[in-house]
């Protein structure tokens, strides 16, 4: 060929040259459209314009048309499926997933909670033959017009986290193959869509740090005067009564107000008769009561305590009886007596010397079959069981609860309508016994070497017991109704306990827990759904 100016043109040109005019005819022949490309594909995929068929893939594949409407992998050499893998193929319809099991483990064993986000037109999805043995949480919330799912071939486990499955399954119009669980084994066998949400057991609870009180305390009594939450802690390090007040709003114990008390043990608020006391139990310079004085808003000495009787206080208890409101000190001394005081018009007065010279440790008031009871625990002898004369309005001795020696601590509970103590014991096993017509009756036998306080308390349905120790950690407890027994619930870090008070603060349930050595810890009781 020759150009125009006589020059020839070199072969390759002529070639190229060529090739171009081929195809300016060939697109003139198709009426000026290229010829079709083949849609994007990744490697371990064959695809058409709306489906891919994948084999071998390491992940869900990625480059593939944004048209596919059916997806299939087979073989897929991924464990899991994360979040808004399926994202750039927002019109598929048909998912399926066939993984068969090697003992390499190459299978899907999790997908992640937005799998399938954004996959609104997804109608078919197959996870058969998998090693899925738990799904997330509203897993196919997304796919809002799923018509048919396919779970067969895995090993799903039938806890709590499976529970949203049967909920689910209940309210879909969803069509689902018979799926079955794989454990535990009460469940092994088991068609999950015949399980009832009863069967799951998801409810549990814990106690939490919420609060730290920077000083050691031994004692902690709740009160509600005004319409305000206090707590009064008995600091013979700080020498006094601290008073703490609930914040509502911050919801914690702020600093309210002080009661001097050189040798603190005891600080017992009492709100009687629209009167608010805090009778003051100190080892050293005598008791004493106070009352708040609402002209000047601070706490005045009303009242001595006889030292004579109260030489030694450990313990007190307040109560009304017949309408009448008393207290009594456990008194620890060997030349003392635990007494009982009376409130009049002018305050509280010696009523009734109880228990003299051994060395009463704690006493606990109970009510029993409408009978008012105090019994007293003590270093020398079982505890003592004192009931009410109404004729005399004294209390008279009833008998011994055992033969426990060295209890220190007596706490009543009621569970239904039996009653039990709680005997915790320093040296010995702390013992759980139950009143049986004329008597208490051992129940339980726990290991408390070093104990000083075991407290029984009530969270709502729940009953628990707090075992504390000097040289261990505190044990918390679950009672069994069904076993009559506590079962062990959790271990909370708290040195050298003196007490454990459960206080209910609006909607937070609080346990105060004064040590002895350390800081006070402030738990808060929280409930966790499993199968959340």
């Amino acid at each position: 060929m020759e150009l125009r100016h006589g020059r020839r043109m070199p072969g390759g040109q002529l070639s190229a040259l060529l090739l171009l005019l081929a195809s300016a005819l060939l697109w003139g022949a198709a009426g000026g459209r290229r010829p079709p490309r083949p849609p994007p594909c990744p490697p371990s995929c064959s695809c058409t314009r709306d489906t891919a068929f994948c084999v071998d893939s390491k992940a869900v594949p990625k480059n593939l048309p944004p048209e596919v409407i059916s997806l299939t992998m087979v073989n897929a050499a991924f464990t899991e499926i994360r979040e808004a893998a399926f994202a750039h193929i927002p019109s598929l319809q048909f998912l399926l997933s066939s993984c068969p099991r090697f003992i390499e483990n190459n299978d899907i064993q999790a997908l992640s909670k937005a799998t399938f986000r954004g996959l609104k037109s997804l109608t078919h999805l197959s996870l058969a033959n998998n090693n899925l043995q738990t799904l997330p949480r509203d897993l196919f919330k997304p796919l809002d017009i799923l018509s048919d799912l396919d779970l067969r071939g895995n090993s799903l486990a039938c806890d709590c986290k499976i529970k949203w499955l049967v909920e689910w399954m209940e309210s879909t119009n969803t069509t689902v193959p018979a799926v079955f669980c794989s454990s535990p084994g009460q469940f092994e066998g088991q068609r999950i869509r015949d399980l009832a949400l009863g069967d799951f057991q998801c409810i549990t609870t814990d106690f939490v740090v919420h609060q730290v009180l920077p000083f050691q305390a031994v004692s902690a009594e709740p009160y509600t005067y005004a319409s305000d939450l206090y707590v009064a802690l008995a600091q013979p390090g700080a020498s006094s009564c601290a008073v703490l007040k609930w914040d509502y709003v911050e919801r914690k114990l702020r600093d309210f107000d002080r009661i001097p008390a050189h040798s603190a043990v005891h600080c017992k608020p009492i709100v009687a008769q629209g009167q608010l006391y805090v009778v003051v139990a100190q080892l050293f310079g005598g008791s004493y009561i106070y009352r708040w004085d609402t002209a000047v808003d601070k706490f005045i000495k009303i009242q001595d305590i006889d030292s004579q009787k109260t030489r030694k206080p450990n313990d007190i208890e307040a109560f009304q009886i017949e309408g009448e409101w008393y207290f009594v000190i456990a008194d620890s001394s060997k030349a003392g007596s635990t007494s009982l005081y009376r409130l009049d018009q002018n305050g509280f007065y010696s009523h009734q010397a109880l228990h003299a010279w051994h060395r009463d440790t704690d006493v606990e008031y109970v009510e029993n079959d409408g009978k008012p009871r105090l019994i007293i625990a003590s270093s020398s002898q079982a505890p003592v069981i004192y009931q009410w004369n109404r004729a005399q309005k004294q209390f008279a001795p009833q008998g011994e609860v055992g033969e426990l020696l060295d209890v220190q601590m007596v706490k009543h509970f009621r569970a239904k309508r039996e009653h039990f103590l709680c005997l915790s014991r320093y040296i010995g096993d702390s013992k759980v016994v139950r009143w049986e017509g004329q008597r208490f009756v051992e129940l339980q036998t726990l290991p408390s070497r070093g104990s000083m306080v075991m407290q029984p308390f009530a969270v709502g349905q729940r009953r628990y017991m707090a075992l504390g120790s000097d040289f261990s950690f505190t044990h918390v407890y679950l009672w069994d109704e069904e076993k009559q027994k506590f079962g062990k619930f959790q271990e909370l870090a708290v040195q050298a306990p003196r007490a454990f008070r459960y206080v209910p603060a609006a909607d937070v349930q609080l346990l105060l827990a004064p040590s002895f050595k350390a800081n006070t810890l402030v738990y808060r009781h929280v409930v966790v759904d499993l199968s959340l």
